[in-house]
């Protein structure tokens, strides 16, 4: 029996991190819904998306509020500036849920610059807001949005840390399905080093004139 795939939404989905997210999950087969402040704003996204995605997706752009209520599992794509208020919007209709937090707390004009917020990591402050009736997952912090909007294979590695153990493995089958190699990095405490390397990323890229620099994982034979 075909196991049934969980509908994904993507809050703040109309960036490009989140926009490439929503490519590669609809070209897998997921139900995904781009949620936005405002509904015209995600509807535009999807348009943008339906002229490379073949025929017959599940792709739908709505509110925010309207694509957590519809969806099981919660990715979380917004600047850090918007992260708490996207969080408490969603608060309740996320509890029982998965929510999968992108976010890295840059500081602008500082980008290349590691700056965490006081509850240590942005991932860890979703789970101040949400409570303990969310897991909280952080995980695609370090792959940088070019390589998302194409077919090509992705040669850097997604760091996966959470609430739990469940909850990881159920985010390391969306990296999976996004066509990336993932690995469990423990618990939500360890996001803080995840959430740095983005800073790190974008200080190599500036350094050695590059746009889109990750991380592999090297030691562990590969399937």
């Amino acid at each position: 029996m075909t196991e049934q795939l969980p509908t994904l939404a993507i809050l703040g989905g109309t960036g490009k991190e989140g926009k490439g997210l929503a490519y590669r999950w609809s070209r897998a087969g997921y139900r995904v819904l781009i949620g936005s402040r405002q509904t015209e704003k995600a509807q535009a996204a999807v348009s943008e998306l339906r002229v490379l995605l073949p025929e017959g997706v599940a792709l739908s752009g709505m509110t925010n509020p309207e694509a957590a209520q519809q969806a099981d599992i919660l990715v979380l794509t917004v600047p850090f500036a918007a992260h708490r208020a996207t969080l408490e919007s969603i608060c309740d209709l996320a509890q029982g849920k998965l929510l999968v937090d992108v976010t890295v707390p840059l500081v602008p004009p500082k980008v290349s610059r590691v700056q965490m917020p006081p509850a240590g990591s942005a991932a860890q402050e979703a789970r101040q807001v949400l409570g303990e009736g969310v897991e909280v997952v952080a995980a695609f912090q370090n792959i940088s949005h070019e390589h998302l909007l194409h077919d090509q294979p992705v040669e850097c590695d997604v760091l996966v840390a959470g609430t739990s153990k469940t909850a990881r493995l159920e985010v390391l089958k969306l990296v999976q399905a996004a066509g990336m190699t993932g690995w469990d990095a423990g618990p939500i405490e360890n996001a803080v080093v995840i959430e740095g390397l983005t800073s790190i990323l974008i200080y190599i890229n500036k350094q050695y004139g590059v746009e889109s620099s990750g991380i592999r994982i090297t030691g562990i034979p590969r399937d």
